[in-house]
């Protein structure tokens, strides 16, 4: 069992906290960049959490789009790097990725202001998947950190987010795209009464709107391409790793295994096991002078504790045999969420060595 996460890290440029909800897992990934930080590198941390936590548990107001830096030094927290922090709006990323891409302002304000690319825009933002590891990718090509730190959604739905760059290339190359692309487009007589209708019923031009949407597009095929196949290769690369993040109970333990098959079978670089919340079982003898009552109501928790630690045991040696004994760091329950710097401090010390904890 490790006692320190360092070596797994070490060479390092991204690495991705994945698993299932509810596991800690963005309090991993910002308690992983802040240990790195103390240790000289420069790291950023994204999330895609829409909730508060990273920037409560950073003593942030608030996180956007853009890397802010955290100051720890009010906390008593030196650093000899520095941490930055971000949660991902994943319609403005979207939105920058056009402005990259297009070949002028012309066609970029084109993209903008017509309606299906609106609804496009906000139904990528609203899975997220592509747009995290698109950002992910500019922060890495801006090349301004030693390190990336990712949080992820939940394991079911990161298997979407594995699969999006290879699912972004499909749709740019697929018979569709190209349908609107030749000079017919979709005029044909079927097709072309279909939305004449929907243009009087609605009073929208959505043959237009389409026409327009992929005309203007047209011209960014290959650029959406090749960023989704670089974008796809970042997360196979070498100095790309995943943690697997999890807590020892059964149903977290099954979303962490099935998601380590599915990384596996995709190739992605494992690099090792966070447990979370692991029960300890009592190691101190009870005290004779408790008295009968109190005594009583302490064996009882004592029992409770013993027989928890016991299923976490069970979970963690079944998790540890279907990964193939991969390297697996514990952090114990703390006995509350975290919810600033010192919690996240304390976290931090249990994934680094409990020489850090302060």
């Amino acid at each position: 069992m490790l006692t320190s996460l360092e070596p797994l890290l070490a060479g390092r440029r991204i690495v991705i906290c994945a698993g299932p909800g509810g596991v800690g897992k963005t309090t991993t990934a910002a308690a992983v960049a802040m240990g790195m930080a103390e240790r000289g590198l420069k790291v950023a941390v994204v999330t895609i959490d829409p909730a508060r936590r990273l920037a409560d548990s950073l003593g942030l107001d608030e996180l956007d789009n853009e890397p802010r830096l955290v100051d720890l030094a009010p906390h008593g927290i030196e650093t000899r790097g520095e941490l930055w922090a971000m949660m991902l709006d994943a319609k403005r990323t979207f939105d920058e990725l056009i402005e990259r891409l297009a070949p002028d302002a012309r066609t970029r304000d084109e993209v903008f202001a017509n309606r299906i690319y609106q609804q496009l825009s906000s139904a990528v933002a609203g899975s997220q998947e592509f747009t995290a590891i698109a950002k992910l990718y500019e922060l890495d090509l801006q090349g301004g950190y030693d390190l990336l730190v990712l949080d992820t959604p939940p394991s079911r739905n990161a298997l979407d987010f594995l699969d999006a760059p290879g699912r972004l290339t499909g749709f740019f190359q697929g018979r569709a795209i190209r349908m609107f692309l030749r000079p017919a487009g979709l005029l044909g007589r079927g097709s072309g009464l279909v939305f004449a209708v929907l243009r009087r019923v609605t009073g929208v031009d959505l043959l237009r709107d389409l026409s327009v949407f992929f005309r203007s597009l047209g011209g960014m095929i290959d650029g959406f391409t090749e960023r989704a196949r670089r974008v796809g290769a970042l997360l196979e690369d070498p100095a790309t790793t995943f943690l697997i993040v999890t807590a020892p109970r059964h149903d977290p333990a099954e979303e962490a295994i099935f998601f380590h098959r599915k990384l596996r079978d995709a190739g992605m670089p494992f690099g090792g096991l966070v447990v979370n919340r692991v029960h300890r079982a009592p190691e101190a003898a009870l005290p004779a002078s408790l008295g009968p009552a109190l005594g009583a109501r302490v064996a009882e928790t004592t029992r409770e504790l013993a027989a928890l630690a016991e299923r976490d045991a069970f979970n963690i040696a079944r998790l540890r045999r279907e990964l193939g004994d991969p390297p697996a760091l514990e952090v114990p329950e703390l006995g509350g969420d975290v919810h600033d710097v010192e919690g996240l401090a304390l976290v931090r010390g249990h994934l680094f060595g409990e020489d850090l904890v302060g």
